[in-house]
């Protein structure tokens, strides 16, 4: 008779971890359907830099550059897997630009970038060539994004990117649509001292 039970007990125990991590798997899953994980606060591991957090800088903030205003018109906050940036699109100066921020193990990196439209390149394997500089690849994937404002982009979707850099010049391919175009574009690494962020008006 002890023997059933002590048997009995096991396959309760067990059917009970069974479960347990069946639920942890159905509510990672719920999670990333509805995009819960862009929720999460990357900024809090950047102490003292939560001036570029998404709240203060959404649709209308203002980021002071050199002499020149830059209004926010819309935020993209992408990821791929566990690993989130953003997008600040501006309105602001002579062309269309966009700030670049992520946090990395605590550490915020900030990139500011200028549109090339009509640039006549594409992303290669390896290296590209472009106004006499030749950019080595750093890194190529796919991210999904969440987008809010004015961004000209769907509430949500897919995108593809491919990374360059050469010394402390950058060039950047991101693809929206599904097909073979790649928007362009030039960027530098900044620092946060160079901006004065005034955050977005409260809703």
């Amino acid at each position: 008779m002890n023997k059933i039970f002590f048997l009995l007990a096991v396959v309760l125990l067990i059917a009970a971890i069974y479960m347990f991590f069946k639920s942890r798997q159905a509510k990672a899953a719920s999670a990333q359907e509805t995009g819960d994980t862009f929720s999460k606060d990357y900024f809090a591991e950047a102490k003292g830099q939560n001036e570029f957090n998404p709240e203060n800088l959404g649709p209308g903030a203002i980021i002071r550059y050199g002499a020149t205003d830059y209004v926010v018109r819309g935020t993209l906050t992408l990821n791929e897997g566990p690993y989130y940036w953003y997008e600040y699109l501006l309105d602001g100066g002579d062309n269309s630009s966009w700030l670049g921020v992520e946090v990395d193990e605590g550490q915020l990196n900030l990139t500011w970038w200028t549109s090339r439209k009509g640039a006549g390149v594409t992303p290669d394997r390896g290296t590209v060539e472009f106004e006499g500089v030749t950019y080595r690849e750093d890194e190529r994937g796919h991210a999904r994004y969440t987008s809010t404002g004015t961004t000209g982009l769907p509430e949500s979707g897919e995108m593809r990117y491919v990374d360059y850099s050469a010394g402390e010049k950058l060039l950047g391919f991101e693809g929206w649509a599904n097909n073979d175009s790649w928007e362009v574009s030039t960027g530098r690494t900044m620092l946060p001292g160079e901006f004065t962020v005034y955050p977005a008006p409260k809703a």
